[in-house]
């Protein structure tokens, strides 16, 4: 599929006066309606859960009226979005009957959490009652909640490529900010995975600690286990671009390359092995972290033990799992539990 402006006179237009924009001081508009439209009907259509009851998936997106917009100001990116969407789904029993139903979402936008959204689920006129109904208004509405979660995502890395410019003194407005201010750096950053560069090696041991947390998560182990391993689902609830390999050896790097690190061992909705470090850590420290998936019926318990993590940075480590993981995950794909 083409990307929104190949070929289109606005772009080339658009691109043209950013290229005076150098200090990114002027106010900068990129229309994302377009683009928008054709990815939220790609991330929809097809969509599929299946149980013991049968299997229902999306064969339509019927509506999507709405518009996106991204403005850039002094280098900040704005987001604006607003999208009423309607959807067909087709449910076939184990018995081979046929059913069709409605989805409906009227309040994707900027000013609501993922989880806040209204997805309404719903079987057409005349149909009979089905099992499969609640099926579709269950994982089916989780399943919809985390493909718009990762069209925000995507809207918020993808499509704004090349918005933020590089200053007069050939940085963005944001690595200005980060060189000014050095007492900052320690904090988490939302960008591209190449601008932070790794502290060079002191060859000296360091005294290093292990914890381990539990959290529930109202989904099935499977549906957890892939938002850890799919790159779209990680740029989603990091709000950031992402690298992730999703597979034995693969590489991952998010959070503006302040976390990187490899997966050592995948077992499918059960288990993640992962050397797993901060960026400020010693050059080539890793902790080892291993998640573990437990089905508990309408939910799972995730199992994160951290080995090897450097004993001045055990706090800052736990806390960050908890709220870039654990906290995030929640509220970007409607998972909400407490954690325990």
């Amino acid at each position: 599929m083409a990307k929104w402006g190949e070929g289109d006179p606005r772009w080339i237009v658009e691109e043209r006066a950013d290229a005076t924009n150098v200090n990114n001081w002027h106010w900068t508009e990129r229309d994302a309606t377009n683009w928008s439209s054709e990815k939220l009907k790609e991330l929809l259509m097809g969509l599929q859960v299946e149980s013991e009851e049968g299997k229902c998936e999306i064969t339509e997106v019927s509506q999507v009226e709405g518009e996106a917009s991204i403005n850039n100001r002094k280098g900040k990116l704005i987001f604006f979005y607003e999208w009423n969407l309607k959807a067909t789904w087709t449910g076939t029993s184990k018995s081979d009957i046929k059913y069709k139903g409605n989805i409906e979402v009227p309040n994707l936008s900027d000013e609501n959490d993922i989880d806040e959204l209204d997805i309404s689920v719903s079987l057409c006129k005349d149909e009979p009652e089905t099992a499969l109904l609640s099926l579709m208004r269950g994982e089916g509405a989780s399943k919809v909640r985390t493909v718009l979660a990762s069209y925000v995502g995507l809207l918020k890395t993808e499509f704004t490529q090349g918005m933020i410019l590089p200053t007069a003194n050939g940085m963005t407005n944001q690595q200005t900010e980060t060189a000014q201010a050095p007492t900052k750096a320690s904090r988490t950053q939302i960008g591209s995975c190449n601008s932070a560069q790794p502290p060079s090696s002191t060859g000296v041991k360091i005294p290093t600690c292990k914890f381990s947390l539990k959290d529930t998560f109202l989904t099935s182990p499977k549906e957890l286990y892939r938002v850890f391993l799919n790159q779209e689902m990680v740029q989603a609830f990091t709000r950031s671009g992402a690298v992730v390999e999703g597979e034995k050896g693969g590489k991952f790097c998010l959070l503006d390359g302040n976390v990187n690190g490899e997966f050592q061992e995948l077992v499918p909705e059960e288990k993640i092995v992962m050397k797993w470090r901060f960026n400020s850590w010693p050059c080539e420290h890793y902790a080892m972290v291993t998640l573990t998936f437990i089905d508990k019926g309408n939910e799972t318990e995730l199992k994160i033990e951290c080995r090897a993590v450097p004993e001045s940075e055990e706090e800052r480590t736990r806390d960050g799992w908890q709220r870039y993981y654990c906290h995030a995950i929640k509220q970007t794909f409607g998972y909400g539990a407490q954690l325990f």
